[in-house]
């Protein structure tokens, strides 16, 4: 009974935090429409957050009703001149309007107009992204050029070692002069339960013992994994795996994946205490900073630095330059995925529908504000891309009919208009539905 109980709450946490997540895209994604169409003097009679029986609406000055609807699970804007949410054209509507107020419509509108205002509504997904990215790059900042200690992680490591304030000058005797160098020479280090730091400490140079400098410490727990699951943390560290002794975090991967499957038993420090976890891995498409895919086993560990670096602000155009650029390289791994998926060079698996998605956003909310944030601009990302796809009743699919009439200088027939927003629809539900097999199918 308190199982059922448990999962209960947690079905129901989940689905909370994914109608909040989804309600604020959907939201930005429609304002975008609404907005620009006014800016483009296109009229707006609904603006609708879900769909269903209404729950609350009112009308502004300008003549158009805000309402929430019963089934929140998307939302709409109804411009003048068409005749439901789908934005299917109201033909005898349409014929009854003179032609200053045929110019509000959006069949009446000039085509830059319409062009403009179809594409709002993906351009603020990738907007509120980029928002929430630099807000985090911000409140996080960057780490110093030169590798400083800014602040010690709880470690169990006996005698005297790394102090905040420590600069890295080299590690077993390989010059670190920036944190970029840092990196490559940790990276480069074998697996030692202790390597020699030279520090610069209080003007004073000399040697400490240490760490490795990428330990085997938990610095991230992913969504939906293994370990999120069993509630490892982030700041945990593995001792061993299997009975075998790990001290980089690169040594376990070995050990995890080449166990094909089979449950790996993890010990781990946890603030003085030792704990053991028997998981068992899941076989998953890895992207590489290449744009390619590894697929191996993993429990869901990422690492983390053996120290947290010494940050520094971002100025000017930092903030918005990071944040475009995390936003660009989300937008081609989407893309990528999708298409790796499309021609069988990886799993569908990672294809969630609306049960996955809650589960993904109710852990989020489980890890943390920044956590659900970054989920929310990811979510975001795939929103505003997916509806850029040239299919019929998506965004993409009316600007793809608005660059045949730019080129042909007419738009399509009526008739041939819903024969593809048929068959858009039909694409669209069997995408639906495929995603949703796969939240039930793959676990």
């Amino acid at each position: 009974m308190n199982a059922l109980i448990a999962s209960t709450g947690n079905a129901v946490w989940a689905t909370v935090f994914f109608l909040i997540a989804l309600s604020v895209i959907v939201a930005i994604h429609e304002y975008g429409h609404y907005i620009v169409g006014r800016w483009s003097g296109i009229h707006a009679e609904v603006f609708s957050l879900g769909f269903g029986p209404v729950i609350y609406a009112r009308v502004d000055k300008r003549g158009t009703r805000w309402q929430i609807a019963a089934i929140p699970l998307g939302g709409y804007v109804k411009f003048l001149g068409d005749k439901d949410a789908a934005s299917a054209p109201d033909s005898a509507a349409l014929g009854s309007l003179s032609q200053d107020q045929r110019r509000r419509t959006m069949y009446g509108a000039p085509l830059w107009a319409r062009t403009a205002t179809v594409a709002a509504g993906p351009i603020f997904n990738f907007i509120l992204a980029i928002a929430v990215y630099a807000v985090m790059a911000m409140a996080s900042g960057v780490p110093e050029d030169k590798p400083v200690v800014g602040a010690l992680r709880p470690f169990p490591f006996d005698g005297p070692s790394l102090q905040v304030g420590d600069e890295i000058l080299a590690i077993n005797g390989a010059a670190t002069p920036d944190f970029a160098a840092y990196g490559a020479v940790a990276d480069a280090i074998a697996a030692a339960p202790a390597v020699t730091y030279h520090i610069r400490r209080e003007g004073a140079e000399m040697d400490v013992q240490g760490p490795h400098p990428l330990p085997a410490l938990v610095g991230g727990v992913s969504l939906r994994s293994p370990a999120f699951d069993a509630d490892i943390r982030p700041g945990d560290v593995v001792l061993s795996v299997d009975g075998t002794q790990v001290y980089r975090f690169n040594d376990m991967i070995p050990l995890i994946s080449g166990k094909g499957g089979a449950p790996v038993n993890i010990q781990l420090w946890r603030e003085g205490r030792v704990m053991e976890f028997q998981l068992t891995p899941k076989l998953q498409d890895l992207p590489k900073n290449d744009l390619s895919f590894e697929t191996r086993y993993v429990i869901g560990l990422s690492n983390g630095l053996l120290f947290e670096p010494q940050m520094r602000s971002l100025h000017g155009f930092e903030p918005l330059t990071t944040a475009v650029n995390q936003a660009w390289y989300g937008v081609k791994m989407t893309g990528v995925s999708l298409y790796s998926m499309a021609v069988g060079k990886i799993s569908s698996c990672g294809l969630s529908g609306a049960i996955g998605m809650a589960k993904i956003a109710g852990d989020a909310a489980k890890s943390g504000i920044e956590t659900f944030m970054m989920m929310v601009a990811g979510l975001s990302l795939g929103i505003g891309l997916l509806n850029l796809f040239p299919i019929p009743v998506l965004d993409g699919g009316h600007l793809m009919f608005y660059a045949f009439e730019a080129v042909t200088g007419k738009p399509p027939s009526e008739r041939f208009l819903r024969v593809l927003m048929t068959a858009g629809l039909a694409i669209v539900l069997s995408f639906m539905v495929f995603a949703l097999s796969n939240d039930i199918l793959c676990g």
